[in-house]
């Protein structure tokens, strides 16, 4: 049954066509029907082809509706010319009325409507009904024929409103549905950025701490073992961390949340900087650390930003400022805002390291800042000293901890 079903939805001209031969058939046998009784009619060679007409505009009404409606009306006009009264095959123009409102173009619809609103006046003129009541009595029949082709038009119509309706909701779930996918791309871009600079921080920092620890261990092996053995001490210690910290970022990218990995370690805060400004003087650069204002608490985005600034700062000294270089690290907390100033006295670093990556591509470090800060809606100057070695100054927005 599904399958007669699903043969019919394909195959509507063969429906259409069946039901136009049964409404042939009716035509047909009514004409026989009156010959039988001798009733006064119409012959039969003036009636067939307007009962074809009709059929056939039945049968094609789905493949050609504009053309059916001009021959149901041609039809309706011969019936009229050689005095042929209705006829069963005048079911086909209520159908083709229905057709073009829910499927025809704009003017055949407004064309069905009128031609359907006059049919029944014309029929009254050409066939006045004799057992009305006057005047008024012809009236009421008319209006009475006129509601079936006013109520298939509108039936039509408001399909045709439907189909609308539904195609727009379509055509909004499928652009929604691409927004989201587009939105969802930005955001695995956003996320692969950050997961980038993150492990850009992690490696760059403690890989420098590790490699400075291991050559003074190195330098020292055998004239000072108890120094190569903190060394290498400190070595593990930075080891162990960036693994841990690595684990976290890998634990994102396998389950899409940092509470979801096994390894997660909480994201460093302001409050850690202590332990790092102590781990890079450990390595051997000595950073005059100092806080301004009221400490208060600061939103996660802020507390990581500024951790990562002062990581990535010292980081650069260490690996560009040359010898005998020190830094100093200001934290000044203001009414709406938290201001960061990392300098040294260093030999400061290549040109082409703060000039947005630089011909090379490199400078990958403050590209990372300024994203960061611009993720908080922050500012960042970065560039060499007046008097010698490197600065960088950034203001973060401020807002109180809910």
């Amino acid at each position: 049954m599904q399958r007669l079903y699903d043969f019919l939805r394909r195959h509507p001209t063969w429906v259409d066509g069946f039901w136009a031969v049964i409404l042939l058939g009716l035509e047909v046998a009514s004409e026989l029907n009156l010959s039988t009784q001798g009733a006064a009619h119409k012959p039969f060679a003036a009636v067939f082809p307007i009962a074809v007409a009709m059929s056939v505009v039945i049968a094609l009404r789905r493949r050609l509706p504009e053309h059916m409606l001009l021959l149901a009306a041609v039809g309706g006009l011969a019936q009229v010319a050689f005095d042929v009264a209705v006829m069963p095959g005048d079911f086909a123009m209520l159908v083709i009325i229905y057709t073009v409102a829910a499927d025809g173009a704009g003017w055949a619809s407004r064309f069905a409507l009128i031609g359907g609103l006059c049919a029944a006046p014309l029929s009254q003129l050409v066939w006045p009904a004799t057992n009305s009541a006057g005047i008024l009595g012809q009236v009421l029949v008319t209006v009475f024929q006129a509601v079936p082709f006013a109520l298939a038009w509108v039936l039509g119509d408001s399909v045709r409103t439907r189909r609308a309706y539904f195609a727009h909701l379509e055509e909004r779930a499928a652009r929604l549905e691409r927004e989201r996918e587009a939105q969802a791309k930005v955001a695995v871009a956003a996320e692969r950025a950050r997961i980038a600079r993150e492990l850009h921080d992690v490696v760059a920092h403690n890989v420098s701490v590790m490699v400075v620890q291991a050559d003074g261990a190195a330098y020292v092996m055998d004239s000072a073992p108890d120094q190569a053995k903190r060394a290498l001490e400190t070595i593990s210690g930075t080891g162990r961390q960036a693994l841990a910290e690595m684990r976290r970022l890998l634990g994102v990218l396998r389950t899409g949340e940092p509470e979801d990995s096994e390894d997660y370690v909480p994201q460093p805060d302001v409050g850690q900087l202590d332990e790092l400004i102590e781990q890079v003087r450990t390595a051997g650069l000595p950073v005059d650390y100092k806080v301004e204002g009221t400490p208060r608490p600061l939103p996660s985005g802020v507390e990581l930003t500024a951790y990562r600034i002062v990581q990535e700062a010292l980081t650069n000294t260490r690996k560009h400022g040359g010898p005998d270089v020190g830094a100093s690290v200001r934290l000044v907390y203001f009414d709406d805002g938290l201001g960061l100033l990392v300098e040294d006295d260093g030999k400061g670093a290549p040109h082409e390291l703060y000039e947005d990556g630089g011909a090379d591509g490199r400078g990958h470090g403050l590209i990372g800042m300024r994203e960061r800060i611009g993720m908080v809606g922050g500012t960042l100057d970065a560039g060499p000293r007046p008097g010698g070695g490197f600065r960088i100054s950034a203001l973060l927005p401020l807002k109180p901890a809910r």
